[in-house]
């Protein structure tokens, strides 16, 4: 699932059923290829409405040097730059510069929806949802929050979608971080155990990763598990629960795993969109935006060395910023939801 430009270059040539395509001609130096514009072939768009022709003649009069778009070899289809290939051949060009895309039709059309979202003419809610749907019933083991990343919607969003599609369902997802976990927490927490039972000595991250679970469930089973308890919680017969932790109110799930190289996904996707850099509001709501993002991983100090009446006040002081975080998400899922239906 990769560009690679290493092969040799070969002209055009005709296959069995007719279609034309090429390898690339001469490339340079940065990955770029210029292939012949009639090998290219039409892309298998995330846009229902197909090339918006305003736009690509607007591009086939701009004098500036457009980016590559990008083709996947194995088809020849364009991947990402529609309008700059309509644009191309608008202005009657025969070649056109070009990245080739490694890999099978839905890892290209996940880089397609991908593409389009975080550049470009954005595309519609209603494209994005049917996006969305293409893609959970193409690979319905990819988590939520990944496909929520590719296609530009809420993880909430998604779920939502998930539940109306009929057919069956994945036991496990497969997460951005490629790690594969159960959807029932209770066959993770039983390998777990199995796992603690057997290799007293392996470490919380080694037994998590076999198990396909955080280090804190690893933890949680290993402390149940030493305190003679049923390793594997079952919602409907747990006990009244004593920990203070489990007690608090939160209204969102912590993440399984730390979300720092997301959110920094997230905030350069933001960052890159033309509607926000390009507009006096979006620049505004970046230069806001920035500082108020807290990275996990740039933390500054362990709470061991915060004194205690400071963590106190600390804590209440991340719950109501969490607060506010959390009102402005339900704001802005309720605008859109109004939005679609309106």
């Amino acid at each position: 699932m990769s560009v690679d430009t290493s092969r040799s270059p070969v002209e055009p040539r005709s296959s069995a059923d007719g279609q034309r395509s090429a390898e690339p001609v001469p490339a340079r130096d940065n990955g770029v290829v210029r292939l012949p514009i009639s090998a290219v072939r039409d892309a298998d768009s995330p846009r229902s409405a197909g090339v918006d022709m305003a736009h690509a003649r607007s591009l086939a009069q701009t004098e500036a040097n457009l980016p590559p778009i990008v083709v996947h070899r194995r088809t020849m289809r364009v991947i990402d730059g529609a309008h700059r290939l309509t644009a191309a051949r608008l202005r009657g060009e025969r070649e056109i510069s070009a990245k080739l895309f490694d890999g099978d039709d839905n890892e290209a059309f996940l880089l397609a929806v991908r593409l389009n979202v975080s550049h470009g003419m954005p595309l519609s809610t209603a494209d994005r949802r049917a996006a969305a749907v293409r893609i959970i019933r193409a690979q319905p083991r990819l988590s939520d929050r990944t496909i929520a990343l590719t296609a530009g919607l809420a993880a909430k969003t998604i779920g939502s979608l998930r539940r109306k599609i009929d057919g069956p369902q994945a036991q496990a997802r497969i997460g951005r971080d490629g790690r594969v976990r159960p959807i029932n927490g209770a066959a993770g927490r039983g390998i777990a155990a199995e796992l603690i039972a057997s290799h007293p000595d392996a470490t919380l991250r080694q037994i998590a990763k076999d198990a396909g679970i955080s280090v804190e469930t690893a933890r949680s089973v290993r402390a149940r598990l030493r305190a003679g308890e049923d390793p594997v919680l079952d919602r409907r017969t747990r006990p009244d629960r004593a920990d203070r932790a489990e007690d608090r109110q939160m209204t969102v799930k912590l993440p399984e795993a730390d979300p720092s190289d997301e959110l920094r996904s997230l905030l350069k996707t933001m960052q890159s969109d033309p509607s926000l850099r390009y507009t006096e509001s979006g620049r505004m709501l970046l230069r806001w935006l920035g500082p108020r993002v807290l990275l996990t991983d740039e933390i500054p100090l362990p709470l061991r060395q915060i004194p205690p009446h400071s963590r106190i006040n600390l804590g209440a002081l991340a719950r109501a910023c969490a607060a506010a975080w959390i009102q402005l998400a339900m704001g802005l899922e309720d605008d859109q939801a109004g939005g679609q239906h309106g």
